[in-house]
């Protein structure tokens, strides 16, 4: 009856609906994906997830300026009213925010590093929020949002992803990266050009993280998406959903209905 339940969505749904963060979910723990994606069980916001909202708003709409006022002024401008729109949607937070204060005074520091790693008055962005989508197969729709993507006079292009968290070490960095080369892969299918540059910004210590891809990169991330689809249909069509125990438990909504740690 299980097994039926699940062959049901998917046959509605016609296609496997993969995203980064979805493809991320179930890498780290397939339970996870079945709890978030399947059984779309409600989760107390993520204060941090909140934060990074906030300042990828900030520095979404800071580009909405002229060249010349992109500074660190008109990015403190917008903050309060960004802030205060985010709380019309999710109430919620003025509950979970104990000091408004040092909420803003954080996402200040993060904005303030963003003006130390980038100057915003000399470039004009192509493309921000950039919606690109692309079938990996009959059975799989693959699709993201970009951050930002710039493409030179010249026609090289770099995709551009802000992280307010801290800066990955060296043997994660790979894990990170993944990321944006879904979006560089999506790009590529669709444009026929492959992007000279993809770089994480991290806004948590202001360090940079850099690559250049090749054809080889992407298509290797081709067939790991393939493959991670077909682990997911496979649970979809079996019901099996095991738990991956990890560090990452801790800050799980889910831990306290989880098998693993009941």
């Amino acid at each position: 009856m299980r097994v039926h339940k699940y062959q049901s969505i998917f046959a509605w749904v016609n296609q496997l609906r993969l995203s980064p963060s979805r493809v991320n979910d179930f890498s780290n723990c397939p339970l996870l994906y079945k709890y978030r994606v399947i059984d779309q069980l409600p989760e107390a916001p993520n204060l941090d997830a909140e934060r990074g909202t906030l300042v990828h708003t900030v520095l979404h709409d800071l580009f909405e300026s002229p060249a010349q006022l992109r500074t660190i002024q008109t990015a403190l401008h917008l903050l309060p009213t960004r802030w205060q729109a985010q709380l019309e949607l999710k109430p919620e937070l003025a509950v979970l925010v104990t000091s408004e204060k040092e909420w803003l005074d954080r996402a200040t520091s993060l904005l303030e590093t963003y003006f130390n790693l980038e100057n915003p008055t000399v470039f004009e962005p192509t493309h921000r929020e950039l919606h690109l989508e692309h079938d990996l197969s009959e059975a799989t729709y693959l699709h993201g949002y970009v951050d930002r993507l710039d493409v030179a006079p010249t026609g090289e292009v770099r995709i551009i992803d802000y992280k307010t968290g801290k800066s990955p070490k060296p043997s994660w960095e790979d894990k990170a990266l993944f990321q944006l080369r879904v979006y560089a892969l999506l790009y590529w299918k669709e444009t026929n050009v492959l992007p000279k540059l993809l770089q994480l910004i991290y806004l948590g210590d202001g360090n940079l993280l850099k690559n250049s891809p090749s054809e080889s990169d992407l298509i290797a991330t081709e067939k790991t998406l393939i493959q991670i689809a077909e682990a997911i249909s496979f649970a979809m069509e079996s019901g099996e959903w095991k738990p991956r125990k990890s560090r990452l438990c801790d800050w799980c909504s889910f831990k306290p209905i989880c098998p693993a740690h009941n």
